[in-house]
């Protein structure tokens, strides 16, 4: 199982986490091997298999996931669920519910505050991110008590820069929200297209927000085949469907 951690998450005493990819798994074919998404077309035993050995590697009692529409939406969770709402982002200060982001080149972002004992999870696509996600899951954490001045963010695998080329209306849609977000887009061998920096740009977010202490995991989704599920790489290769792997942070 390829689990990757975060230096400044895993000081934390008590706080669980981990950034899983796709090993360690059961499922099979263009699932193969740790897809722990129920969206996709997997074999629904197969993704449970697969949720649970996620679970007991972080030692936590449940694994809560959304139902991610790339939005700015946030949630508090105080109970487990059998189907999570739709949202891209939560906050906790219960022990033992793990908050798992599923994504396929999306950025997933776990957060802590040590003092105020709460956690949070974000689903940070581009929509979430330029609409405001990281700033409504702080919001999340300050109502159970955290302060973000001391919440410690991790930005876990995503698709890096140079394979994320966008085309004019993406670059448009990020002007209009601050002239210097150009800074995230670097021209491409095509015209009028440039390539994002999704990673960078989140970090962005998260130090506007006024997060105290961000730390980039600087590995990409599309380029590690063996190791994480691209949406992207998929539509590429014109395959039917595609896994997610899960990041998760859980109190202890």
């Amino acid at each position: 199982m390829l689990i990757r951690t975060a230096s400044n998450l895993s000081q934390i005493p008590g706080i669980a986490h981990g950034f899983f990819g796709r090993q360690g798994g059961v499922s099979e074919g263009i699932y193969a091997s740790l897809n722990c998404g129920p969206g996709s077309s997997d074999v629904g035993e197969h993704v449970a298999e697969n949720r649970r050995r996620v679970l007991t590697a972080l030692g936590g009692a449940n694994l809560l996931t959304l139902y991610q529409i790339h939005s700015p939406n946030a949630v508090v969770v105080t109970e487990p669920w059998a189907q999570g709402p739709q949202a891209d982002a939560m906050a906790t200060n219960v022990r033992g519910l793990a908050l798992g982001i599923l994504t396929a080149d999306c950025a997933p972002v776990l957060f802590a505050d040590p003092a105020a004992r709460v956690i949070g999870a974000a689903h940070a696509g581009w929509k979430g991110a330029v609409s405001g996600v990281i700033d409504a899951v702080l919001e999340k954490m300050e109502s159970l008590g955290a302060d973000r001045a001391r919440v410690i963010a991790a930005i876990g695998p995503c698709i890096s820069q140079p394979n994320y080329e966008v085309g004019p209306e993406f670059i448009a849609r990020f002007v209009e929200t601050g002239a210097d977000n150009t800074r995230f887009f670097v021209p491409s061998g095509k015209a009028d297209h440039w390539r994002f920096d999704l990673e960078a740009y989140v970090a962005h977010r998260l130090q506007e927000a006024g997060v105290g202490l961000i730390e980039p995991l600087f590995t990409c989704t599309y380029a590690g085949q063996d190791d994480f599920f691209s949406f992207r790489r998929t539509t590429h290769r014109g395959e039917k469907d595609y896994g997610r792997q899960v990041s998760a942070i859980v109190l202890e």
